[in-house]
């Protein structure tokens, strides 16, 4: 899993700021019981882009959706497969 300073460096490069609100919005549940790194169901998915957009605007978003890419490509997904829309999504995918 990228760490919190992985995420907030690709958005940097992305969009030049580190959003770090967002990031420490996507990972809330990262070390929290019953999640752990079944975190990601909860908000690494379009719905959780869509939240995030919501609360700190378009930029915000992008940086989400870069993370959540990075942190799904670490459990095996590819730019082939389709992104997940919302938790059920993630879930039926086997991403969890």
């Amino acid at each position: 899993m990228p760490s919190f300073e992985q995420h907030c460096a690709e958005s940097v490069a992305l969009c030049g700021k580190p959003y770090e609100e967002v990031h420490r919005w996507l990972d809330e549940f990262a070390f929290r019981p019953p999640y752990g790194l079944h975190h990601r169901r909860l908000r690494h998915h379009g719905a959780g882009i869509e939240e995030v957009r919501r609360r700190w605007g378009d930029e915000a978003a992008t940086a989400a959706r870069q993370h959540i890419i990075s942190d799904l490509k670490m459990e095996g997904w590819t730019d082939e497969q389709p992104f997940p829309k919302d938790e059920q999504d993630y879930v039926r995918m086997g991403l969890f």
